[in-house]
């Protein structure tokens, strides 16, 4: 089972505010690749928090569900139902993240997009990270929410791509080092 990344940050390491808002992401950022890793997926897994965060966004920016067909898994320990937007297949999904690993490794899933801070600081600690993709954008925030916590043990890349936008944009690409 392979699990990716793909996230923007502030320059100073940050993937959103201390409220959870991101509203210092560019409102339309030219082309960034998200689409080519988003067709290599099988399913997404993410936090709650995250997960109530994009049905808010959707809800504000009348969007529909970004996901497409694909499946997400919304993590939580404590909730036993929630809605689901019409036409998205989710499901909740409690565990640690081999177990969550190996539920869809049952399944047959063989890329997973694991998203959140929360989520993200968790799969980097059990080892279950293969590759990364950092988009940094030209700001500053000065706290926030970070994308990396409290690892006990370095863990190491190796760097594949970077690349830059005329916005300003920095893209980073990683794989670990096995």
């Amino acid at each position: 089972m392979k699990a990716s990344v793909f996230i923007a940050t502030s320059l100073d390491g940050f993937i959103a505010r201390q409220d959870g808002s991101v509203d210092w992401l560019p409102a339309s950022p030219e082309p960034h690749g998200y689409e080519e890793f988003i067709a290599t997926v099988d399913a997404i897994v993410i936090g709650r928090k995250t997960y109530d965060w994009v049905l808010s966004y959707i809800a504000k920016a009348g969007g529909g569900w970004p996901y497409g067909k694909l499946p997400v898994v919304v993590l939580s320990s404590s909730l036993k139902e929630f809605s689901v937007p019409k036409a998205a297949k989710c499901e909740l999904m409690a565990g640690t993240p081999h177990e969550i690993v190996d539920r869809l490794t049952e399944r047959g899933y063989q890329h997973l997009y694991i998203d959140g801070g929360v989520t993200i600081q968790g799969f980097l600690r059990a080892g279950l990270i293969q590759s990364i993709t950092i988009t940094r954008i030209p700001i500053l925030l000065g706290s926030g929410i970070p994308l990396f916590g409290h690892i006990s043990q370095d863990v190491r890349w190796k760097h594949v791509t970077t690349r830059s936008f005329a916005s300003g944009m920095v893209q980073s690409g990683y794989v670990v080092v096995a």
